[in-house]
């Protein structure tokens, strides 16, 4: 469910609530009881539950790390390190 976030015109209040989509919007501030509220627009929120996404969740064999620090691009591309100065 998203969270939105809204600010009264009559107090100034601001706080968020978790609310469905299809909900309609609040209008009466908590605060001081004023049908004053205004829903703001901003970047949008949500909450993950759960274990988690892994990186090997959905990976087969060996291809269980994507990142292996093993190897190291120490040395450059063209192999004697002269051409890249």
């Amino acid at each position: 469910m998203p969270i939105y976030e809204y600010r009264c015109d009559s107090c100034g209040h601001e706080f968020e609530a978790l609310q469905k989509m299809s909900d309609a919007p609040l209008t009466e501030c908590s605060e001081c009881g004023k049908p004053e509220l205004k829903k703001l627009i901003s970047a949008a929120g949500f909450r993950l539950k759960g274990g988690g996404w892994y990186e090997t969740d959905f990976k087969s064999g060996k291809k269980k790390n994507i990142h292996d620090a093993s190897k190291k691009d120490s040395k450059p591309s063209c192999g004697s390190g002269s051409c890249c100065n």
